[in-house]
């Protein structure tokens, strides 16, 4: 079978792929990615230099809102998967018409030309939970109305929106997946969890956004590569499913496991000014993707002991990343 996989190169596409290749032989994937600061050849490079997994990967550097490239891509695959989107939220409010752009005009670029497409079965559209804006208790199910907050998920709420009507109004066969909070090997060290512990790694302080009380559910990323891929083969078409860990918790514990790790106490922690509309508290239901046979299998201290010892032994992955963040200001 081919598969398109967009922003392959990132963090969660990168691990997507290398959880396909193992789990389907007979899928043949090309990665389409534009290569911007998060989407990093390294992380596929162990697939590259596979004698055996190479012959059913290709890469093909391009733009999600080149029409022709998009175009010609979509003509033989069954199966699109669309991860390509910019995503932190930090960078979204110093420059929002990039996520604009790409989160949006690349999103409907691909639903274009996947309505045209005569080999594709299922458009599997990756969204966030961040859609749905702040809830002060419950959990939000699919059918919650957005109320995003930022940039980013004013973006991608709409791209969620692009999704359902090119479904609605031209049958394209749109699966939309809403995730949780990610953690784990090759995410890019300006989000919070590998930032954290590379900041500590490098003897450095954590920067703890206003009393530390924001609460996010977190999800293993290898958790969140067999939903989607559940989602994908079991879902129904038209439908959105929510792909959550499960692990509810406030900042201040997600810094305080880091810190115990890595050993150290809570005078590493330094309080920071927080973020603007800085959302409080999300949390997803996922009772319906329970309901199709899917469940997180892991635990969340053990994944995060994982994910901390990883970066550990990869310190020739993140270094260069970090001095780029640095050298652009996005982190200290």
């Amino acid at each position: 079978m081919k598969v398109l996989i967009t922003g392959g190169s990132g963090f969660i596409g990168s691990n997507f792929i290398r959880y396909c290749l193992a789990a389907h032989p007979d899928w043949q994937i090309t990665n389409l990615d534009k290569l911007t600061y998060a989407g990093n050849p390294e992380n596929l490079k162990d697939i590259e230099n596979d004698p055996a997994l190479s012959k059913r990967y290709r890469f093909v550097k391009g733009d999600i809102c080149d029409e022709k490239l998009v175009a010609g891509l979509m003509k033989d695959p069954e199966l699109v998967f669309h991860f390509a989107a910019e995503s932190h939220v930090d960078v979204s409010i110093k420059d929002p018409y990039v996520f604009t752009r790409t989160n949006m005009i690349g999103t409907q670029t691909l639903l274009e030309a996947a309505r045209n497409s005569s080999s594709l079965k299922r458009f599997i559209h990756i969204s966030t939970d961040e859609v749905y804006g702040s809830i002060p208790s419950g959990s939000t199910d699919e059918d919650a109305p957005f109320r995003p907050s930022s940039p980013y998920s004013a973006t991608k709420a709409a791209a969620d929106m692009l999704a359902q009507a090119y479904f609605t109004t031209y049958r394209t066969p749109v699966i939309i997946t809403r995730s949780s909070n990610n953690y784990g090997p090759y995410q890019y060290p300006e989000k919070v969890i590998p930032l954290f512990i590379t900041n500590i790694l490098e003897g450095k302080k954590v920067p703890l956004y206003g009393t530390g009380k924001n609460m996010r559910d977190w999800i293993f990323v290898e958790d969140n590569c067999s939903g989607i891929d559940f989602a994908a083969t079991k879902g129904k078409i038209g439908e959105a499913y929510n792909v959550g860990g499960g692990n509810e918790l406030p900042n201040t514990e997600i810094t305080n496991r880091i810190l115990h790790e890595l050993k150290k106490d809570s005078s590493w922690i330094e309080l920071v000014t927080d973020r603007p509309g800085h959302d409080l508290r999300y949390s997803l239901d996922c009772s319906k993707m329970k309901k199709l046979g899917w469940k997180p299998k892991h635990d969340f201290a053990d994944a995060l002991r994982k994910t901390v010892q990883w970066f550990k032994d990869n310190d020739e992955w993140w270094k260069p990343l970090k001095r780029q963040l640095v050298s652009k200001g996005q982190v200290k």
